[in-house]
């Protein structure tokens, strides 16, 4: 009679155990992957450029170095006249330093002293242009600042009124190369640090690693400093943005006054004589002495000429460069490359978290068991059960012997 009740008395022994025993353990979160990489390491530069008073680079300042020699190859480490085997040669300029570019390719076709770091003068401004171009609204109202409106040197002759865009500014910026625009655009940036610190990280994400922006200008200040190799990789890198382009290859432009507008105009002169001239600009100071890249295309390609620090007229050279450039282009063995920019970093995946085994769970959900076999709690129910089921069986087994 007693063994009746012993099945039943069991179950209900093993469901109290099942729903009284608390959750000892929980999933274990897996362990977290390894970071994404950042991307491929900057390559290693040298220090500061050491720039002198008359502007040129004190030798021996080593080149910008790439983990495996000189950004862009090799040979462009080399200090003098840097030109394809079995060639004609370039012709000679008085330009301390140049690069010749195939900006389709990005072969480099011939240089000279192309990683030579010298202050830059104006044409730092395209990488002013560059920077800001992206972060600035280009139909944003800018009131410069008295600060702007003082700049010394080439200016187009701002006032401090809310008369001006930005598209006004840059475009001012790149034709007459107006210092007070670079000035204003660098404070509606937020201010003239960070407008430094944006630009010299654009230098570095360029691989342009010669260069070193003090002002948004391009007017000598100590440390500041470029070469003929960045400020071929700036100029690409700013014609394959549509805005740069086309500021850049404007002859004239009207520009806004208190009383209407005044015209401007361009003061690269290649613009107005040299077949399928696009830009990009010209500099000067009394220390860098004359600097100056631009870009041509004809027959659908593209041909890039810098030159920094000439002493004199570099106009009718450069137009020679560039006529060499195109009958070389897909001739000759390049020297070099223009380097791509560096990739930007993966983003990290973000891995959920594991889902946790709570005391307060149903019966059914704690007895659930995880991808790696059963739970604590299922064996605690069925050691439950198996006890239960014993202690009637002898409960049982006595109440007969006394029945007996």
């Amino acid at each position: 009679m007693g063994m009746r009740h012993a099945a039943p008395a069991g179950a209900l022994i093993a469901a109290t155990a099942l729903l009284g025993v608390p959750a000892h353990a929980e999933a274990a979160s897996p362990a977290a992957p390894a970071r994404a990489s950042s991307g491929p390491a900057a390559p290693a530069r040298t220090g500061d450029a050491q720039v002198t008073a008359a502007g040129a680079d004190s030798a021996p300042v080593a080149p910008a170095r790439a983990e495996n020699g000189p950004v862009g190859g090799a040979d462009l480490g080399r200090h003098g006249v840097i030109a394809p085997l079995g060639a004609k040669a370039p012709p000679k300029t008085a330009a301390r330093s140049y690069v010749i570019a195939d900006a389709d390719t990005g072969e480099v076709l011939a240089a000279k002293d192309p990683h030579g770091r010298f202050l830059p003068a104006s044409t730092l401004k395209t990488l002013t242009a560059l920077t800001l171009i992206p972060k600035i609204d280009k139909k944003l109202k800018i009131r410069p600042s008295l600060n702007a409106v003082n700049q010394e040197g080439s200016a187009v002759g701002l006032v401090a009124k809310p008369l001006y865009t930005a598209e006004d500014l840059f475009k001012a910026l790149m034709l007459v190369s107006g210092n007070d625009c670079a000035m204003a655009l660098a404070e509606a940036n937020g201010g003239l640090d960070k407008t430094l610190r944006e630009m010299n990280a654009e230098a570095k994400r360029l691989q342009a690693y010669d260069t070193v922006a003090k002002t948004p200008s391009g007017l000598d200040k100590p440390g500041q400093s470029s070469s003929a190799y960045d400020l071929a990789l700036i100029a690409r890198a700013g014609l394959a943005d549509r805005d740069f382009r086309r500021y850049v290859s404007l002859k004239t432009d009207k520009f806004p006054a208190p009383k209407g507008y005044y015209e401007i105009g361009n003061h690269n002169r290649l613009l107005w004589r040299y077949p399928g001239m696009i830009g990009v600009k010209n500099g000067w100071t009394t220390k860098a002495l004359g600097s100056f890249v631009g870009a041509a295309r004809r027959d659908g390609h593209t041909i890039i000429v810098s030159i920094m620090r000439h002493d004199g007229y570099f106009w009718d050279e450069v137009a020679k460069l560039l006529d060499w450039g195109f009958s070389a282009r897909g001739r000759v063995t390049p020297v070099g490359r223009l380097v791509d920019p560096v990739p930007e970093a993966a983003p990290t995946p973000v891995v959920p978290a594991a889902p946790q085994v709570r005391a307060s769970a149903t019966p059914a959900a704690a007895a659930r068991e995880p991808a790696g076999g059963p739970s604590p709690v299922v064996w605690y129910a069925l050691g439950a059960v198996l006890l239960g089921g014993t202690t009637w069986l002898v409960y049982g087994l006595r109440r007969r012997r006394r029945a007996d």
